[in-house]
């Protein structure tokens, strides 16, 4: 292929990519066996604001490219144009006898990020309302046996010594209070103890190894 061909091959790529992907695309094409590799042809180019025969690059500088750089692809990598607009690009070389393209591929995604925060704003809440609503069965079911079993032994949670939360302990593993999901956290908050210290009250009235499921 030679470099005519090889500039009209990219040239057709990067005009068909800039009508597919519309006017936050912007396509060029580099000759990088010139000092600068100065842009040969551009399409949306309003995007960084450059022109053909442009030697800055899409941030707006102009130094001397890194020589792995000069022959290396670069893949979807981030990019602000000198007024701020977000951008991702990529550029891909095509280099044959006495030449070396490039075609460059910078799409600006800035209008995308501010949707993006107004949507996550939108989309944001405090907590789930049927929760706030409603409890489970399970827990409903929980809460009134945790109940019951407080009446019977007669005393209010902060009056209560260890035994007094043992026999609570008792009672509610006799009522199958802890096979209910989430039983121990549930038990542990209302009783204000640890869940460590419930598996223990637990291990201690049904005479079994001290295990967490819940």
């Amino acid at each position: 292929m030679t470099r005519d061909e090889a500039f009209e091959f990219l040239d057709r790529t990067a005009r068909g990519i800039a009508e597919m992907f519309g006017s936050s695309c912007e396509t060029l094409v580099h000759d990088f066996n010139v000092p600068g590799h100065p842009i040969l042809s551009i399409y949306n180019g309003q995007v960084s604001g450059r022109t053909v025969g442009d030697t800055t690059a899409i941030m707006g500088i102009d130094l001397a490219i890194d020589d792995d750089a000069m022959v290396t692809d670069l893949v979807n990598m981030s990019a602000t144009t000198p007024d701020g607009h977000k951008t991702k690009s990529s550029t891909f070389h095509l280099i044959g006898d006495g030449y070396n393209l490039a075609l460059g591929i910078n799409f600006d995604y800035t209008p995308l990020a501010a949707a993006n925060r107004v949507l996550v704003d939108l989309m944001s809440t405090q907590s789930d309302l049927q929760s706030a609503l409603w409890q489970d069965q399970d827990s409903r079911q929980l809460a009134s046996l945790f109940e019951r079993c407080l009446a019977a032994v007669g005393k209010p949670v902060t009056a209560m010594d260890k035994n007094d939360r043992l026999q609570m302990v008792a009672l509610l593993e006799q009522h199958n209070a802890f096979s209910f999901r989430k039983s121990v956290p549930y038990v542990s908050k209302n009783l204000g103890v640890s869940r460590y210290t419930v598996y223990k009250y637990l291990s201690e009235v049904t005479g079994r190894p001290m295990t967490e499921q819940d």
